[in-house]
């Protein structure tokens, strides 16, 4: 009986695809193609869709943006959407045993990453039928819907390949990473210090900016800190507060003393960290919220712009009062994040439901990831056991080092879900730029690119670590 995964395999063939590299590529080099691909992620994000001539009736991601590194009305506008919940489909799938994949066998391993890729492509296409047909751009004829299509279907693909270039070694770290963490960066900036305005309270946009305008004005505190709806420094304050907080969290570890078996006198250490599912939970219930949000706009748009049909208004109600289509029921309101601390006073039930799901959401997503992404007890003893290692005072055995990892693994993946989905929730709720998710993120992607730079610098430098640092 052929496998689900095994039906993407003749579709694979016909992908585009970056080759691994046949050499070593040098450190400068690697910097040179992750600026390439910056940069082109950068412009693309500023050339606006041939056809689309205006905001049209709303914006299905919205605040959602940031996570999924898109802007509005340009060749960026679905972000790297596709990719990340092609990828959730698949976790969720593999997670719940629905379909049959062994992650250290290599050629299951890419399998799944075939099949990651076509499913990229087919939700790519289907998030941009959605927007077409959902009227997300107004009403325009089937010639200017075809060219969109064909936009955001090529622009889709040539990010799925600047992913695949940094991931298959010609870059650092992955596109995903990167697009995100500029994408936080571009958002914090802006609503720090953009000089667009006076916006409704007569002031400039940006928080620093209208901080220094409410002080010369002599306002009180409550005006000079607090701003309905725009960027104000119980933000900025929280944002940097964030940043610390998961800095801090994030040194964190237990080290449990390992030897090389082969050489008893070297001695190491293994860490796991309390936030040992790292930041994917976070990236997989924001690709769930927001699929979910996007899907509910689309078929209110089409089907129930009234808010008059029962069934429809479980899944989501809209206002257009305010300028913009904004959740007031259904279950994609209670899917949104009030983005302020006025928001969450005049709802705390939604506040509340919110937190609960969000947070339960990364707990699923951390347990499932820790499984499938090679992380669990089993599969990390197997992995010291081939390098050679074992732990201090216990016999050379899978078993015995299994049962020192379960102490540990199973509690820091809950705690963690926990802890980074916790964070997540109540930095929104406190109107933290680039969104609580974004932060924390981008955090733990500023980290990873870090120790990626120490090893290539190492390795570079010293040529006889590269085994050691698996280089």
């Amino acid at each position: 009986m052929v496998r689900f995964i095994e039906t993407f395999k003749p579709l694979v063939r016909y992908l585009p695809e970056i080759k691994s590299p046949d050499r070593r590529v040098a450190f400068n080099e690697k910097l040179f193609w992750t600026g390439i691909v910056l940069v082109i992620y950068l412009i693309m994000a500023e050339i606006p869709l041939y056809g689309v001539g205006g905001a049209g009736t709303g914006d299905p991601l919205g605040a959602l943006r940031v996570i999924f590194a898109s802007s509005r009305g340009t060749l960026m506008e679905l972000g790297i959407g596709p990719i990340v919940t092609a990828g959730l489909i698949l976790q969720i799938l593999s997670g719940s045993k629905m379909i049959d994949i062994d992650m250290s066998n290599p050629q299951d391993r890419s399998l799944f990453t075939g099949a990651s890729k076509v499913l990229a492509i087919f939700m790519t296409l289907f998030e941009a039928l959605a927007y077409i047909i959902g009227g997300a751009y107004g009403q325009i004829d089937y010639t200017i819907q075809t060219a969109i299509l064909l936009q955001l279907m090529a622009a889709g693909i040539m990010v799925m390949l600047m992913d695949e270039l940094l991931q298959k070694g010609w870059g650092l770290g992955s596109g995903i990473s990167l697009f995100i963490a500029a994408g936080v960066a571009q958002r914090i900036w802006w609503d720090c210090i953009a000089p667009i305005g006076p916006m409704d309270d007569n002031k400039y946009y940006g928080a620093l900016i209208a901080f220094f305008q409410s002080i010369g004005m002599g306002e009180g505190i409550k005006d000079i800190f607090i701003r309905s709806g725009l960027p104000d420094m119980i933000g900025l304050i929280t944002t940097f507060g964030v940043f610390v907080i998961v800095i801090y969290l994030n040194g964190f570890r237990i080290n449990i003393p390992v030897s090389y078996a082969k050489y008893r006198g070297f001695r190491g250490k293994y860490p796991i960290k309390l936030l040992y599912p790292s930041n994917i939970p976070v990236i997989f219930a924001a690709a769930l919220f927001g699929n979910a949000y996007f899907i509910g706009q689309i078929l209110w748009q089409r089907l129930n712009p009234d808010n008059t049909n029962f069934w429809f208004n479980l899944l989501a109600q809209f206002s257009t009062e305010e300028g913009g289509p904004i959740p007031i029921g259904g279950l994609v309101y209670y899917l949104t994040a009030p983005r302020s601390l006025l928001e969450v006073f005049e709802g705390p039930l939604r506040a509340g439901v919110y937190a609960l799901l969000f947070i339960t959401v990364c707990v699923f997503f951390s347990i499932t990831w820790v499984e499938v992404g090679g992380m669990d007890t089993k599969t990390v003893s197997k992995q010291l056991l081939d390098s050679g290692m074992q732990v201090e005072g216990f016999r050379r055995s899978p078993i015995p080092i299994q049962q020192i990892l379960k102490r540990y693994i199973p509690t820091v993946t809950i705690l963690g879900g926990i802890i980074v989905g916790s964070i997540a929730v109540f930095a929104d709720f406190l109107g933290a730029f680039g969104s609580g998710m974004g932060i924390l993120l981008t955090v733990g992607i500023i980290e990873q690119y870090y120790q990626l730079l120490v090893r290539e610098r190492i390795s570079d430098m010293y040529p006889a670590m590269r085994g050691f640092l698996g280089k």
